[in-house]
C-alpha cells in the first residue's frame, strides 16, 4: 500500500488513465519496431496524448474553481479522444488490427464517459454539492460508471 496518496490518485478515471498508459506503451514499442518511420508521428502523438489526459486529470482535480476544474477535465477528455483517433490511424495504416486495439478503445470509452460526468459536475457550480472535510477541502470524488 502506498504511504502517500494525492487526491487525484483516488479518482477512478485517473486509475483508468494509468491503466491505458500501461496498456499503450508496449503497443507503441511493438508498432515502432515493426513499422518504423511510417508510424513514428502517430506513435509519438499517441504517447503524448495518453500522458496529456493523465496530467490534465491530475491538475484539474487540484483546481479549486469549478469552471477551471471542468476545463482541465475537458482537456483530458480531448486528449483521450485523440488517443482513440491515433489507434484508428494505426489500423488505417494497416500496422494494427481492430482486434489488437479493442482493449485500448474500451478503456478510452470508459475514460471519456467518466470525464464527461466530471465536466458536467463542475461546469455548473450552482449544481455542485461537495462535501468539505474539516479543513475546507473537497473530499474524494466518486464517479459512478
Amino acid at each position: 500500500m502506498k504511504k502517500y496518496r494525492f487526491d487525484h490518485e483516488k479518482l477512478d478515471v485517473y486509475q483508468l488513465e494509468l491503466k491505458f498508459v500501461a496498456w499503450v506503451t508496449p503497443l507503441i514499442e511493438e508498432v515502432k519496431a515493426s513499422a518504423g518511420s511510417i508510424v513514428r508521428e502517430t506513435c509519438n502523438h499517441l504517447d503524448r496524448a495518453s500522458l496529456s489526459a493523465l496530467f490534465n486529470t491530475a491538475e484539474g482535480n487540484g483546481k479549486r474553481q469549478s469552471k477551471l476544474r471542468a476545463r482541465f477535465f475537458d482537456d483530458a477528455r480531448g486528449s483521450a479522444s485523440e488517443c482513440a483517433s491515433c489507434l484508428d490511424a494505426l489500423v488505417a495504416k494497416k500496422v494494427c488490427t481492430d482486434e489488437r486495439i479493442d482493449e485500448g478503445k474500451a478503456l478510452l470509452q470508459r475514460i471519456v464517459a467518466m470525464l464527461t460526468k466530471l465536466i458536467a459536475r463542475f461546469s455548473n457550480p450552482k449544481e455542485i454539492h461537495e462535501e468539505l472535510d474539516k479543513f475546507g477541502f473537497v473530499s474524494e470524488i466518486e464517479v459512478e460508471e
